[in-house]
């Protein structure tokens, strides 16, 4: 199931890319393409921070970035942060398994995550 957020934002890029003319009745269409349930009060709510987010869209469209170059990254001058794995001192088996909330003939126990069913 895709979260609430996440179907919200695939609204927004929807709109930006598909519609020249957004209305309450399009919001209706598109929540029931993307299985929102909202209630009248929540329709209405998001109704309003959708054109708030387009209008603020629309105002970003009128600054001028000729001659910017595009970005892609925060920092250009970032390189490979990764560092060379040098092996260093480990912990006791001892240690280890005493910060362990339960442990097993020497090996740290966690819940089930898969059940097997027999049969």
């Amino acid at each position: 199931m895709i979260p609430k957020g996440l179907k919200c934002l695939i609204i927004i890029v929807y709109i930006l890319v598909f519609m020249a003319h957004f209305d309450e009745k399009e919001l209706a269409k598109l929540a029931k393409l993307c299985r929102i349930e909202c209630s009248e009060e929540e329709k209405k709510k998001f109704y309003s921070s959708l054109l708030r987010i387009l209008d603020y869209i629309d105002q970003m469209k009128e600054i001028d970035t000729d001659g910017v170059a595009p970005c892609d990254r925060v920092l250009e001058t970032l390189s490979n942060v990764m560092r060379e794995d040098v092996v260093g001192e480990t912990l006791s088996r001892e240690t280890f398994l005493s910060n362990a909330p339960a442990h097993v003939g020497g090996m740290v126990r966690v819940p089930t995550i898969i059940k097997m069913v027999n049969g």
